[in-house]
């Protein structure tokens, strides 16, 4: 049984999440802080974890960056209603989804099955293919990992899932509606904001190491594409 890692201090919120969570054919783990939050994660195989941004102890923020040194485990961070500047944080450091309160846990539950849906998928494919270069770059979908030049780059799993999606297609424009469907599924309630924020973090880490022959470009009213120098 799946492992899903709930992370807020509202023991109402915990036990609401926890029998949906049940009801799912999921194993619920509960944390009420961030310090636990992290113990909870080390000690056991987590498959997702719901994260409330505002955490006693240790916030949601520095449990995300946290987590992200070793793992590239999907995170939902949870933020309050009306405030972007949780939303934006959270995607920049590393989160996957987020979702405002107050929530429908049902809604909750739509989003994890459509990440979970998405990484089966991802798996299920890694035996057709499993490494794309261009140039100096190369990016291992199976070893998840991402070089540039040699040098390794850290990713999440949602940037890397990006980043092959764009090199297997290369000079393909895709539209923030066709990034969404292809990688967020067709049943996620975010928006377009979302697939901005990762490409711009995105190009933030591949920025790290020299790439003169090649970038993510912005086709203006568009969308993005992988752009080859020699391609232009």
């Amino acid at each position: 049984m799946k492992n899903i890692l709930i992370v807020d201090d509202h023991s109402q919120i915990t036990e609401v999440l926890k029998e949906y969570v049940l009801k799912e054919g999921f194993s619920p783990i509960i944390a009420s802080d961030g310090k636990e939050a992290l113990q909870q994660f080390f000690n056991h195989s987590v498959e997702l974890i719901l994260l409330d941004v505002m955490l006693p102890k240790i916030d949601g923020f520095d449990v995300c960056k946290k987590i992200r040194e070793t793992s590239n485990v999907p995170i939902i961070m949870v933020t309050a209603k009306g405030e972007d500047f949780h939303r934006i944080m959270g995607l920049d450091i590393g989160a996957d989804d987020y979702i405002v309160k107050p929530f429908s846990p049902s809604e909750v539950m739509a989003r994890v099955r459509a990440i979970l849906r998405r990484i089966e998928r991802t798996d299920d494919n890694q035996h057709t293919m499993d490494q794309l270069i261009y140039d100096n770059l190369i990016v291992y979908l199976e070893e998840k990992k991402v070089t540039i030049a040699k040098q390794e780059i850290m990713l999440t799993k949602r940037e890397l899932e990006l980043l092959w999606l764009l090199l297997a297609n290369r000079e393909k424009v895709f539209s923030r509606d066709n990034l969404l469907d292809s990688l967020w599924g067709i049943d996620y309630y975010g928006d377009a904001r979302t697939v901005d924020t990762h490409i711009k973090r995105l190009r933030a880490k591949l920025d790290e190491i020299d790439h003169p022959n090649w970038e993510i470009a912005t086709v203006w009213g568009q969308g993005y594409k992988f752009e080859g120098k020699n391609e232009k």
